[in-house]
């Protein structure tokens, strides 16, 4: 019998309508389009602003973008992953009342949070259960609202962050596609580094929290800025050398979009041309979990069948990871 590996089969995607422009935010905060573009390679996010929509808006889109491309049967996803750093709530899954709206009723369904890693580690869990054999189709969505706890006050944040949602499919194959291998890494001593403080159970939000801005996200950029660089080349350098590969084997280098710089430093220490590196991050900006699964949506027809992809991504925690997939059909 021949060996089950878990392919991604179908890819869908979706981003929010509005546009919050470099020009925008100069208008918001001491800031300039030369000044963020310099930096970070961002000229614009896109924003979720109605009220009332969450990360279920935007992963219940994904989705349904992917199932009407695949022309799939809902109620044959046996289980829906929603990666997410933005969940709806804190008590209630956001992936159940994802897959439910999908009409995925035969599915279970679980969140997963890595911070900006989610996805990457979710690829990793959707493979383990199917190669079990067990299942056949589970859903793998990265989505975040990132916006919902960025303060727009603050520079070192606010031009950084979007909003969207990726979704893939993975399922069997006995041809050898899909996932091949996996280095995935955390170090816990980063946390502080960068965070949500408020609103978890070590510290509940409160009034004084909130009117204080403390529920926002907060960033020591240096700091992370030098442990990404360093990680993401590091785990794509050892993944390479574990599978006996080199830069010319490498159809695309799928990384995290967090920074240019950072995704240049990553392509620059395996010595692979820009032409081969996966880059939206101009449109986009960071959209957490999202990133991963909107680069391949966005580069979709242009993957074949049996193109070697490397992802690697970078996150709080820290967490960070790489991982090695040959691609299964032909757009």
């Amino acid at each position: 019998m021949s060996r089950i590996t878990a392919a991604i089969t179908a890819i869908g995607g979706y981003v929010p309508d509005y546009v919050l422009t470099n020009q925008i935010l100069e208008t918001l905060v001491d800031t300039n389009d030369e000044w963020i573009t310099s930096r970070t390679g961002i000229k614009e996010r896109r924003i979720l602003k109605e009220d009332g929509k969450g990360t279920s808006f935007l992963a219940i889109k994904a989705a349904e973008n992917l199932i009407e491309k695949k022309g799939l049967d809902p109620k044959e996803i046996e289980l829906v992953i929603v990666a997410t750093a933005t969940p709806d709530m804190k008590a209630a899954a956001t992936s159940a009342y994802t897959a439910t709206q999908i009409g995925a009723v035969n599915a279970f369904s679980f969140d997963l949070e890595a911070a900006c890693s989610s996805f990457l580690y979710g690829m990793s869990v959707a493979a383990r259960y199917i190669e079990s054999g067990k299942y056949k189709k589970v859903l793998l969505i990265g989505a975040d609202k990132n916006s919902s706890m960025i303060n727009y006050e603050d520079r070192a944040t606010c031009i950084i962050f979007g909003d969207g949602a990726g979704a893939v499919l993975f399922e069997p194959n006995t041809e050898g596609y899909g996932l091949q291998d996996e280095l995935l890494r955390s170090d816990g001593a980063g946390r502080e580094f960068l965070q949500a403080t408020y609103g978890g159970s070590s510290y509940p939000s409160t009034p004084e929290a909130v009117a204080e801005g403390k529920h926002y996200i907060f960033q020591e950029g240096k700091m992370v800025f030098k442990n990404a660089v360093f990680n993401m080349a590091d785990v794509t350098e050892k993944i390479l050398v574990r599978n006996n590969l080199n830069k010319d084997d490498i159809a695309w280098l799928v990384p995290h979009q967090a920074n240019k710089r950072i995704i240049d430093a990553t392509a620059s220490r395996i010595e692979l041309e820009d032409s081969k590196v996966m880059m939206n991050i101009h449109k986009y900006g960071n959209t957490t979990s999202a990133t991963l699964p909107l680069l391949l949506y966005d580069y979709e027809k242009q993957l074949k069948k049996g193109d070697k992809l490397l992802f690697v991504a970078f996150g709080g925690g820290f967490t960070w990871g790489s991982v090695y997939l040959t691609w299964a059909y032909n757009s």
